[in-house]
């Protein structure tokens, strides 16, 4: 903890309990915003391992079906030269407390199932239709993976900002602001304690005086 460097008056004392009562209301929102984002996060996370793990599944199905496919035909590569159906990648963004993730959406150029297939049916496999179909069937998988990961990693360092931001409330700001205020509460005190004394000093001297006035006024009259 550090006084913070201020003239220890009323007014100062004043301002540092308004910013005070401000730093705790802060630093309680925070909390509970990182509290939220922690909620978020572990959904997320928890999402992202059940969505990873059937996309692998998917992608090593599509691997063993290429490798079956090449197998019992000639060389795929040239059956696949030529796609007729493209993709369109949309990326938006949308808030995700008070976060920004991105947010992806594609449209395919055609709607028809049979325009995923660059080929004809006669020299080539079963395997590879199966493969090309599991193939546009994983894509909204990898999108929406792609999606959570990053949303995951955006939403992961706001986390930590907003823990800074809590901890040097918590750790810095409040308490050196608690321990200013009792500093000028204290100088305030001993301001006023010594004023009370010099007050008492003063009564003291005046009566003194004022005794010593009936006094001789009391030896002239006798006199």
């Amino acid at each position: 903890m550090a006084l913070i460097n201020v003239n220890p008056t009323r007014m100062e004392m004043t301002r540092l309990k308004k910013r005070l009562a401000t730093s705790i209301r802060g630093h309680k929102l925070l909390k509970d915003k990182r509290d939220d984002l922690m909620k978020k996060f572990l959904d997320l996370i928890r999402k992202n391992k059940e969505l990873r793990e059937q996309v692998e599944q998917e992608i090593s199905d599509i691997y063993g079906g290429f490798v079956v496919a090449s197998a019992v035909m000639s060389p795929q590569e040239e059956a696949l030269m030529l796609p007729k159906q493209s993709i369109d990648l949309e990326v938006g963004e949308r808030n995700v407390m008070s976060v920004t993730v991105p947010s992806f959406e594609f449209n395919a150029s055609e709607n028809s199932d049979s325009d995923i297939y660059s080929y004809g049916f006669v020299a080539t496999s079963g395997e590879l239709d199966d493969s090309v179909a599991a193939v546009k069937n994983v894509l909204p998988h990898l999108l929406e993976l792609a999606q959570i990961e990053k949303s995951a990693q955006m939403i992961a360092e706001e986390i930590e900002r907003t823990r800074r931001r809590v901890n040097a409330l918590e750790y810095v700001q409040i308490p050196d602001l608690e321990e200013t205020i009792k500093y000028i509460k204290m100088k305030l005190d001993e301001n006023e304690r010594g004023n009370q004394t010099r007050l008492m000093k003063i009564k003291d001297m005046m009566l003194e005086e004022a005794i010593e006035k009936k006094r001789q006024n009391s030896t002239n009259t006798a006199s």
